[in-house]
């Protein structure tokens, strides 16, 4: 099966696209920080992760690196230290999505001045 063909199967403007959810995912604030730490930092324990990271709760951490384990973007490591240490890597997979995040970025710090004039427009306006 070819790539097109691949693709039609899916349309996440339908609400029963599996497509749908994992957008939904990796276009959660959350998820696109937790990406980006890693792929800058490496393997890093979630203290870590927690202290680059500003305003993320332990909770949402936790909950972040869950779903990418679960979704294959991410790899939890536990090493049987005293305590228990443990870590997160990105996948192959993880890396492939690391390179859409870092796209997203570069594209919201170049255009970030000019949505900060369209909303104090729009904010005028009202």
């Amino acid at each position: 099966m070819d790539t097109d063909q691949v693709r039609s199967r899916w349309d996440a403007t339908k609400g029963a696209c599996p497509t749908r959810q994992v957008l939904g995912r990796i276009g959660d604030t959350w998820t696109m920080l937790v990406i980006s730490t890693l792929e800058k930092g490496g393997t890093l324990r979630s203290g870590q992760l927690k202290s680059i990271i500003e305003g993320i709760t332990q909770k949402m951490l936790t909950q972040t690196l869950r779903n990418l384990e679960r979704d294959g973007v991410v790899r939890r490591d536990v090493l049987p230290t005293v305590p228990v240490t443990v870590s997160y890597t990105l996948t192959p997979l993880g890396l492939s999505l690391a390179a859409a995040v870092a796209t997203m970025r570069t594209w919201a710090y170049d255009h970030m001045d000019e949505i900060a004039a369209a909303r104090d427009e729009y904010d005028a306006n009202r």
